[in-house]
């Protein structure tokens, strides 16, 4: 598989179970072909790995909480600047 994704039980119980049956018919190649066009369609995917997912998640939120101290203190300066002008 595409070493960017984690082996996924749910993908490898199906193509078990697919070969089980194939491997009792005459096709055993199916099975290869399966695995190659699944692996080729997953990877033409623009996913992510779970792990990835979560790093980028922390830096957006810690992009967020920086972009609320920044605008809180923006709003400060303004208001500072306001009562400058005005005394």
């Amino acid at each position: 598989m595409n070493p960017k994704f984690p082996d996924s039980p749910f993908l490898n119980d199906l193509l078990a179970r697919l070969g089980e049956v194939l491997r009792q018919s005459p096709a055993q190649d199916f099975e290869r072909n399966l695995k190659a066009g699944v692996t080729s369609m997953l990877t033409k995917l623009d996913l992510v790995s779970r792990e990835e997912f979560d790093v980028q998640a922390a830096v957006l939120a810690r992009t967020r909480e920086k972009l609320g101290q920044l605008e809180a203190r923006l709003a400060d300066l303004e208001k500072h600047e306001r009562q400058a002008d005005e005394g």
